[in-house]
């Protein structure tokens, strides 16, 4: 009889492993679905929202607003940039360079975004593009051909650029 009952319980906890590792890699594969479609859908609204922020963005600066152009940032412990292949900064180096180097333009003559692409991974979104900037600093025109990624997220006020990279574009690819 003991050896009956010992049979009988190995037998059910064999059956209940069994259908808790089949829920397991049921729930595993659900994940990966999921991460796939965020992967592979398209987000329209999301990535409409994206481009208007970026539209705000380039306002701000013909604007000279610079508080404007600040508040489009989610400044703090995880913000991170890379600029022309120097160490990494953070959000006080970020602002400061943005109000010292965007507050002493005195001309924008030209401010073109080519090759944007816009992916969006519902809350998160990547901007990506070729620089074709020409800023006037008193008399001095400055162009800025870098290659720019801005990682954005959204936020309760909105898309906030989370990290940026600049990197200077290969003269023979502008």
């Amino acid at each position: 009889m003991k050896s009956k009952m010992i049979f009988a319980l190995i037998l059910i906890l064999t059956i209940f492993s069994i259908g808790c590792k089949q829920q397991e890699e049921k729930v595993i594969v659900e994940i990966e679905e999921v991460k796939t479609d965020l992967i592979n859908d398209n987000f329209p609204e999301a990535e409409k929202e994206v481009r208007e922020t970026w539209d705000a963005i380039v306002q701000s600066l013909r604007d000279g607003d610079m508080d404007k152009l600040i508040a489009f940032h989610a400044y703090g412990p995880k913000f991170t940039e890379f600029k022309n292949g120097a160490p990494r900064n953070g959000s006080e180096e970020n602002e400061t360079f943005e109000r010292n180097t965007f507050g002493a333009v005195t001309e924008i003559v030209k401010f073109e975004t080519n090759d944007m692409k816009v992916a969006v991974y519902e809350d998160v979104a990547n901007v990506t593009f070729h620089s074709d900037f020409h800023l006037k600093f008193g008399e001095d025109l400055v162009i800025v051909n870098d290659q720019i990624s801005l990682l954005f997220v959204k936020t309760d006020n909105g898309w906030k650029i989370v990290s940026e990279h600049h990197s200077p574009l290969k003269k023979e690819d502008v």
